[in-house]
C-alpha cells in the first residue's frame, strides 16, 4: 500500500499567526513535527502542505518535502483533499503541524492494515488528565459508542455528568487517516449546521452518517494552540535535549 503522511501548515492562524514557524529550541515547530513523522517507516512519503511561501521557504531550507496548496482551503481536510488530487495513494495520514511532541507509535496505530473500499476515516483520541483541558474550547471532546465509533465531537465538555461521574473525558489528537473516497465525499458535501456551529470539520462525516473510527490510546501529546502552549512544549523538548 502507498501511504502518504501530510502535515497541513497554515501561516494565517487566527489564534496564533505564523505558528508553524514558531521557534522551539532553535528550530521551527514544523521541523519538530516533520521529523517525528519521518520516523514512521510505514509512510511511503511525508509532505508539508501549505499555502504560505514563508513556510515553503523554511521547509526547503531544512530539506523537508513541501507541496503548495490553495489559500482558499477552509479546513485542514480541504488541504488534505487537494493533496490527494495531486498525489495518488491508498491512504492519507494527516498529522497536525502543531503536534511537535507526537510519538511515531501514535501515528503507526492509525494506519489501516488492509484496503477498505468504502469511505474510511479514523482519528486518535486520548484521556484528558488535566481538568483545564476539559473546559478549554481548543481541545475537541469526543464521545464514542461501545464499538469506538464516533457519536459526537464538541468544543464543550461532553458528556455532562448529571447522572454519574463514572467516565473519563476524551479529547481528539491531531492525527487522522483518510482514504480517497472519504476525502472526495468531504469535498463534494456542503458544510452542515453542526459543523458550522462547532467549527469542527470531522462533524461533516457524522452529520451524514459516515462512520469515524476513533482509536483510544494512552499517548503523550500537547498541541500548540497558543503562545502559552508553545512555552510548555519548549520546556519539555529542552529538558529532553539535556538528558
Amino acid at each position: 500500500m502507498k501511504i502518504i503522511g501530510i502535515i497541513p501548515a497554515r501561516y494565517k492562524s487566527t489564534r496564533f499567526e505564523g505558528k508553524p514557524l514558531a521557534n522551539i529550541c532553535g528550530k521551527p515547530m514544523i521541523w519538530w513535527t516533520y521529523n517525528q513523522v519521518k520516523k514512521v517507516n510505514e509512510l511511503t512519503e511525508v509532505y508539508v502542505a501549505t499555502d504560505s511561501e514563508k513556510i515553503k521557504n523554511v521547509c526547503e531550507q531544512y530539506n523537508m518535502n513541501v507541496i503548495m496548496t490553495s489559500e482558499d482551503n477552509m479546513t485542514p481536510t480541504d488541504r488534505i483533499y487537494e493533496v490527494s488530487t495531486k498525489i495518488n495513494a491508498d491512504y492519507y495520514i494527516s498529522i497536525n503541524g502543531d503536534e511537535p511532541l507526537i510519538e511515531p507509535d501514535t501515528i503507526k496505530s492509525i494506519i489501516p492494515n488492509s484496503m477498505i473500499k468504502e469511505s474510511y476515516v479514523s482519528n486518535i483520541i486520548t484521556t484528558i488528565t488535566d481538568p483545564i483541558e476539559v473546559i478549554d474550547f481548543t481541545n475537541l471532546k469526543v464521545v464514542v459508542n461501545d464499538k469506538g465509533d464516533g457519536v459526537y465531537i464538541s468544543r464543550s465538555p461532553i458528556p455532562y455528568p448529571k447522572g454519574s461521574m463514572d467516565f473519563l473525558y476524551k479529547k481528539h489528537v491531531g492525527v487522522y487517516a483518510f482514504n480517497k473516497k472519504a476525502l472526495e465525499f468531504y469535498h463534494n458535501t456542503k458544510r452542515g449546521k453542526l459543523e458550522t456551529i462547532e467549527d469542527i470539520d470531522l462533524l461533516r462525516y457524522i452529520e451524514n452518517d459516515i462512520n469515524i473510527k476513533f482509536i483510544d490510546l494512552d499517548c503523550k501529546t500537547l498541541s500548540v494552540d497558543t503562545p502559552k502552549d508553545l512555552k510548555r512544549v519548549e520546556k519539555i523538548i529542552s529538558g529532553d535535549l539535556e538528558q
